[in-house]
């Protein structure tokens, strides 16, 4: 389980791919603290996609990547070099911030457009038709893992503001127009419409639809 909340951006240094899968190495130098808290078999997400530590040292760790992983991800895409937006899980005892993310990436957006308003930015990612139905304006969702607020919904387009610390802090300031990211959209409309979908006589199921939680003052 992660926040969303982005612990710190560090780059590629190798990424090899295939249709069966792959390998991911991430350079961690800028941050060797955080590096060196890092473990074999630990969890971490990297732009969102939950990824298993298989190697570690000061410097960095590798991820091996599912032919699934690339083809849900954006990684087919990412470049040695690249910004990468990292998070460890969050911890039981830590103050939850940003929102629900469980690092199952869900598809790719493109970016149709980053531009400067003041000190702030506007974001706009055009998201996949297939995960639209989850997206809600003044909701929230995680792009390239980054927790973020949908401020205006329209034409499958989400546009969402972002302030300075993100952009300096986070993977947004190498976006451009047409790039892919990685979309997760709230787990929480996912099981709501989970939920709604049942038929037959479960438990979990039975007799919920709309017009019952209307009843019951939802």
């Amino acid at each position: 389980m992660f926040t969303g909340i982005i612990e710190a951006i560090a780059r590629i240094e190798s990424l090899e791919n295939s249709p069966t899968g792959g390998r991911l190495r991430v350079d961690m130098s800028a941050t060797p603290e955080l590096a060196a808290a890092v473990r074999v078999s630990d969890s971490i997400a990297v732009n969102g996609c939950c990824l298993t530590v298989v190697e570690c040292d000061w410097r960095g760790f590798s991820a091996d990547l599912s032919g699934e992983t690339l083809r849900r991800t954006s990684f087919g895409e990412r470049n040695t070099g690249d910004i990468v937006n990292i998070e460890r899980p969050l911890a039981a005892s830590a103050r939850l911030g940003g929102h629900f993310v469980q690092g199952h990436v869900d598809g790719v957006g493109r970016v149709s457009e980053l531009r400067a308003e003041g000190e702030n930015w506007w974001l706009s990612v055009n998201v996949p038709e297939e995960l639209r139905k989850y997206v809600a304006e003044k909701g929230s969702i995680a792009i390239d893992g980054i927790s973020l607020t949908v401020a205006r919904w329209v034409g499958g387009v989400a546009a969402i503001a972002v302030i300075p610390f993100t952009y300096q802090n986070t993977g947004v300031r190498q976006m451009v127009p047409g790039g892919a990211v990685n979309i997760e959209t709230d787990i929480l409309a996912k099981y709501m419409e989970s939920l709604l979908g049942k038929t037959g006589s479960s438990a979990a199921g039975a007799g919920l639809s709309v017009e019952r939680l209307i009843e019951e003052g939802f």
